[in-house]
């Protein structure tokens, strides 16, 4: 069963997301990504079964940006 979490990210233009989505796809390949950069929050939708929020996180820290779910 899939599930959906939303994380809020200092990501802010397309070019940085396409460049999060590939890392993300390629460290995680399990799960699907895509960010919605006219909210507020540059949120980062991640579809999967069991998301590890925490490797998202870390793995969003390496390339340099802050990603934190939001609850």
């Amino acid at each position: 069963m899939s599930q959906i979490e939303i994380f809020k990210t200092n990501v802010n233009n397309n070019s940085a997301a396409q460049k999060a989505v590939l890392h993300l796809s390629q460290d995680l390949p399990d799960y699907e990504f895509n960010f919605d950069l006219d909210d507020c929050d540059n949120v980062l939708r991640v579809m999967g079964s069991s998301i590890n929020i925490e490797r998202i996180s870390r793995s969003m820290n390496q390339l340099g940006y802050e990603c934190e779910v939001i609850s």
